[in-house]
């Protein structure tokens, strides 16, 4: 796997002023949900050397403003290939993201970690994994990144090393690409690190977060509520660095 090497490379490469070895412009597809993670993981990819198609999977969310962020983050990143791919995973429903089933609000630590909440997609990052798969191939791309998490999630077990490891191997042995010997390879490079580790690089990238969204339950208007596990653990990593998160510039 590579994903350790990558983050710990990125973050040396900020030290020491050094680039992480890569080919030049290797292609590479990163999933973009227009959230801070997958905003940071594309900065990431760009500044590898890569030169990176955006997919965004419209996969039966309630709200949309994230697929609005989603272009507003790519046009800032100067990518030119942005793909949007839909799939009706509201048809099987069991999550208050794709489902008529509220979303948990203002909940502690304690409360986020004891288990695994209604906002968790089933098959969610599997199938946009495989969306993902299918378009790097298509592409004569070798590398894919996602930008999950499991330090500061809820323990969604889409978002673990095991899974991802998992899933390149099997991406491995289902591919023309890998069976002709172009292996592909899946880069989480942001899993192992901390929200304001996440934000301090991306901070250091030229990430504008205020182009962000992340909110599980937005208004009317598509502004943050501040209250949703996701906004509160956002808000709390921008106030370890001293900052105000600008997603919620908003709010009082």
């Amino acid at each position: 796997m590579n994903y350790d090497f990558r983050a710990v490379g990125l973050l040396l490469t900020k030290v020491h002023n050094q680039k992480v070895p890569t080919q030049p412009k290797d292609k590479c597809v990163v999933l973009l949900s227009g959230g801070l993670d997958s905003a940071t993981c594309l900065a990431m990819a760009q500044d590898l050397g890569f030169d990176a198609s955006a997919l965004t999977v419209i996969y039966g969310q309630r709200h949309h403003v994230e697929l609005e962020a989603a272009k507003k983050v790519v046009k800032a990143a100067g990518v030119q290939d942005h793909r949007f791919v839909s799939v009706d995973l509201n048809q099987i429903g069991g999550s208050a993201l794709t489902a008529d089933i509220d979303v948990p609000k203002n909940r502690d630590e304690s409360d986020m970690s004891a288990e695994i909440p209604v906002t968790y997609v089933p098959a969610r990052n599997t199938v946009m994994l495989s969306i993902a798969l299918g378009m790097a191939e298509v592409l004569g791309a070798n590398d894919i990144f996602v930008g999950v998490n499991a330090v500061d999630y809820s323990g969604y077990p889409d978002c673990r090393p095991e899974y991802i490891q998992a899933f390149e191997k099997m991406a491995q042995l289902a591919t023309k690409a890998s069976v002709e010997g172009s292996p592909l390879r899946i880069h989480a490079p942001l899993i192992s690190l901390t929200k304001p580790e996440i934000i301090q690089i991306g901070l250091k990238l030229g990430v504008d977060y205020s182009l962000t969204h992340s909110c599980y339950d937005p208004d009317q208007d598509g502004r943050a509520c501040g209250a949703c596990d996701s906004c509160l653990i956002r808000k709390a990593a921008f106030d370890s660095l001293g900052m105000k998160d600008p997603a919620l510039n908003h709010m009082v």
